[in-house]
């Protein structure tokens, strides 16, 4: 249960629904709007205090409130995405900074060529996870 008392709200966000990192993030685009204070007294919860700048009341505060936990939604999916992601933008940056080798160290024997396929990306949908059942509405 959030407290809002002397233009602060003081709520608690659990570590294992958001990670530090996304904490940190959501905190830092607050730092124009309110004082933040981060305390974490145990090891699954993090309290959070965000102290106005300019005079809140109690609903404004909680607008706050709500506010920063969609930041820290926003955080979290990008993060999330990023882990993801994280082979294929590997392999785009490799193959980037391989092309640009040029072409005398582009024609060696150990060139990966698109037709290999080292990631399984270029199997189709059908083929990788079955086909959609024909269903009508």
């Amino acid at each position: 249960m959030p407290i809002k008392e002397n233009n602060q709200i003081k709520f608690r966000v659990n570590l294992q629904n958001y990670p530090l990192e996304a904490i940190y993030g959501a905190a830092y685009v607050f730092l124009d709007k309110a004082y933040l204070f981060l305390d974490n007294k145990s090891p699954e919860k993090i309290e959070v205090f965000l102290k106005g700048k300019k005079k809140f009341n109690k609903k404004q505060l909680e607008e706050l409130k709500g506010e920063f936990l969609n930041e820290l939604l926003n955080y979290t999916v990008r993060i999330n995405l990023s882990k993801n992601n994280k082979k294929i933008r590997e392999y785009i940056i490799s193959q980037a900074l391989f092309s640009a080798l040029g072409d005398d160290q582009a024609n060696k024997e150990d060139e990966i060529k698109y037709e290999d396929d080292p990631l399984g990306i270029a199997i189709p949908w059908e083929d990788k996870y079955g086909k959609k059942s024909e269903k009508t509405i």
